[in-house]
């Protein structure tokens, strides 16, 4: 019993048997209330009726007359009839079919219920008794054997129907343990598979749609996601190991030649630069990825304020207009209105910062880059960034936004593919996405972002005093902020 005990479908079984018994009883306890309340009543309202015809008898015709009627009564034998006594004052027997006085009967008049000797056997019955003028005493009674049956097959019902509720509980629950524990064992079947490493496999599922059902296809998603980022993870890693080897090789063969040919100062502090640049590399892709861990955890939420997305892409646009002059690109901006928008005004500067320099990298000489912010008909903002150059084949675009993907055209120029990567990680974190679609010609990438009304409820908000202080800062320290990350990733060649 024990070892059933431990299953969940039998526990719940037992459950749900005792909650059916206790519901019998509880249904059954108001119905024997009734029954006691309505027979007594009635039986003692009846043999009150019988004593008061009596006793008027006994004042009509006296002592002989009542004596003649019971023993009238008694002679007939009626099935059913009255237990009747009649005595005189010393309870001595006048009347009747009881041989004497029933032991438990007080003197006092009213209704009393005692066993007695009828005819030969030991019944109980009720009484009730009624002194007569100069008195005598009057026992009328009723025979309870003949209603106990109906009180014993009451509570035979209720023991027969708790019997069957518990034996149909126990088989029921037997069969619902079976059919659980084989979903059950399929399931763990399938997760064994998935254990030792076939992370293709998935649970089965059913069109049944029910809670196993349910369960099954939350864990295949989460399998699906788990999966993904396996792959991820391993393309991350190939990647790292790939575009670390470069700057790295390059440094070592420095380093050696170095130590092998022991140049002139000049040129030794020259080989030093180089390396040092190599190693900027390096610690540029390490910055990016301890960046894209910190948005993907959401631990940059606490910085949200209110940001004019109009004048941080305006002041963008302006940092990068000189490195637009010497590419002869033409940059311009197109915003009709101040928009205001909740989120890190850092990151968000850094995610167009990589947009507009994207656009200049790849969009090639004497082409057009244009900055755009306006709202989206779906109340959300819209920070874009058109050019009319090459663009990016449609079947690349889903992968533009992977960690260190690079696409043909971006081969020979500087950067390790994580620009867009820290873009849509941006976006992400401010509810929205990262667009890329075609400008004919030319790409175009839209940042989304949701406005504070739709980011209630699950974006995380500023303590109090933190976002009165940071409220209070002005866009112009964010582009100072973009200004240095830009210096830097450009004199490190990153991004």
């Amino acid at each position: 019993m024990t070892r059933f005990l431990r299953y969940s479908a039998f526990s719940l079984a037992l459950g749900y048997i005792a909650f059916g018994v206790i519901a019998l009883i509880l249904f059954a306890a108001p119905l024997w209330y009734a029954w006691e309340v309505t027979v007594e009543h009635g039986r003692a309202d009846i043999l009150r009726s019988d004593a008061q015809r009596l006793t008027d008898v006994f004042h009509r015709e006296g002592p002989a007359g009542l004596k003649a009627l019971i023993d009238e009564r008694v002679h007939m034998n009626i099935a059913g009839e009255r237990i009747l006594l009649l005595t005189d004052p010393s309870l001595r027997k006048l009347a009747g079919n009881l041989t004497d006085w029933p032991r438990g009967i007080t003197v006092q008049p009213g209704t009393h219920t005692v066993n007695v000797d009828l005819a030969g056997h030991r019944t109980r019955a009720v009484f009730v008794r009624t002194v007569l003028p100069g008195g005598y005493n009057l026992l009328v009674g009723r025979d309870l054997a003949r209603v106990m049956p109906l009180a014993k097959y009451l509570w035979y019902g209720l023991s027969g129907a708790i019997a069957t509720l518990v034996i149909v509980g126990a088989l029921g629950g037997m069969l619902i343990r079976r059919a659980v524990l084989l979903r059950v064992e399929n399931i763990r079947t399938a997760v064994l598979a998935i254990v030792q490493g076939d992370l293709s496999h998935r649970l089965p599922t059913k069109r049944s749609a029910d809670e196993l059902d349910t369960l099954s296809r939350t864990i295949n998603g989460m399998l699906d996601h788990i999966e993904q980022l396996v792959h991820g993870i391993r393309d991350v890693s190939n990647a790292i190991a790939h575009d670390l080897r470069t700057p790295l090789a390059e440094l070592r063969s420095r380093l050696e030649e170095l130590a092998l040919s022991r140049p002139s100062a000049q040129e030794t502090f020259g080989e030093v630069d180089a390396a040092v640049a190599d190693v900027d590399r390096v610690i540029g892709i390490f910055n990016a990825l301890l960046r894209l861990a910190e948005i993907d955890t959401g631990a940059r939420r606490s910085g949200f304020v209110q940001v004019n997305a109009t004048e941080l892409g305006s002041h963008a646009v302006e940092f990068y207009r000189p490195a637009a002059e010497l590419k002869t690109v033409t940059l311009t901006f197109r915003a009709a209105e101040p928009v205001l928008v909740s989120g890190d005004p850092v990151l968000l500067a850094q995610a167009v910062g990589n947009l507009i320099d994207n656009a200049l990298k790849y969009a090639g000489d004497n082409r057009t880059v244009t900055v755009a912010v306006h709202h989206h008909p779906n109340g959300a903002i819209e920070i874009s960034v058109s050019d009319n150059g090459p663009g990016i084949p449609i079947d690349a675009r889903s992968k533009a936004t992977e960690r260190f993907y690079r696409g043909d055209t971006s081969r020979g120029t500087p950067g390790v593919g994580l620009g867009l990567t820290l873009v849509a990680a941006v976006a992400k974190l401010h509810g929205g996405s990262l667009e890329l679609t075609d400008n004919h010609p030319g790409l175009r990438a839209t940042l989304i972002v949701q406005p504070d009304e739709l980011l209630s409820g699950h974006q995380a908000r500023a303590p109090e005093a933190l976002s009165g202080r940071r409220q209070s800062h002005e866009v112009t320290d964010v582009v100072e902020w973009a200004t240095a990350e830009i210096d830097d990733r450009a004199r490190s060649s990153q991004l």
